[in-house]
């Protein structure tokens, strides 16, 4: 089974970070949601951070962050195996991309829910 690390994912299902969670899943991903304030998110149990996911590797990671923070968990990303790192739109910057370059990190700048074949505004 594929895995997903979903960071910046939400328990709100309007929002895009909660819409991916549930996209992979529907497509037979292990997700592990990212985020430091939720517990549970869609019936997956959340992590803080993706050190504490507890996949050796992670296939996929998909960002759905503000660049400030994207800037803040690319070292932690470069610490961990892992495979394609999605920047979903509003996530990229610059500075994110020089950055991650830097890191070795296979980034890819698109929505990893349409990479997927789901169209985000058909999960509501």
């Amino acid at each position: 089974m594929p895995s997903i690390a979903v960071i910046g994912a939400s328990a709100d299902r309007s929002k895009f970070g909660n819409k991916a969670v549930r996209a992979y899943a529907q497509k037979g991903y292990q997700v592990y949601p990212v985020n430091p304030r939720e517990t549970t998110i869609e019936g997956w149990p959340v992590y803080h951070s993706i050190a504490e996911v507890p996949a050796e590797r992670v296939d996929r990671v998909s960002l759905y962050l503000p660049p400030a923070l994207t800037l803040t968990v690319l070292d932690d990303l470069a610490n961990k195996p892992v495979g394609e790192v999605w920047l979903n739109p509003g996530t990229e910057s610059p500075e994110v991309l020089a950055k991650a370059k830097r890191l070795g990190l296979n980034v890819i700048a698109a929505c990893s829910i349409v990479a997927i074949g789901v169209s985000p505004f058909s999960l509501t």
